[in-house]
């Protein structure tokens, strides 16, 4: 097999762990009537705590469009309201309520078990070296 034939190869094989890694929050997030778009809106300020709203798209990988309407189903739920920021009108928070991090605080610890799971064959040396790998493709 040829280098570039092993590239494709490489691709296809990146694709396939990613959507199964993407299937199985899919089906964890679904177990809590969330989306995957949701939980990592709700993981990201469970972990790092209030973000404007401008920055979270960049951070779970959705368009600024599209996190606005993740936001607003949220606050719907229950589990994030909107803060504004006291040193810029222009500039809104989103802020875990007491709901939301009672959520997560009890599913959070079963999302780390099940990516435990996923890489349970991998060593850490082997998890860092792949990461280095993968983000040379960035």
């Amino acid at each position: 097999m040829d280098f570039a034939t092993e590239k494709l190869n490489a691709v296809t094989d990146i694709l396939r762990a990613s959507q199964s890694i993407q299937e199985i929050i899919r089906k964890d997030a679904a177990r809590y009537e969330l989306n995957p778009t949701e939980f990592a809106v709700l993981e990201l300020l469970f972990q790092v705590g209030d973000q404007p709203i401008q920055v979270i798209g960049k951070k779970v990988l959705i368009s600024s469009s599209s996190i606005t309407y993740v936001v607003d189903k949220l606050e719907q739920k229950k589990y994030v309201i909107r803060k504004a920021c006291p040193e810029d009108r222009r500039v809104t928070y989103a802020s875990l309520t007491s709901l939301g991090k009672t959520l997560m605080e009890r599913i959070y610890p079963q999302h780390v078990k099940m990516m435990d799971g996923i890489f349970c064959r991998f060593t850490e040396a082997d998890l860092n070296k792949m990461v280095q790998l993968i983000k040379k493709i960035e």
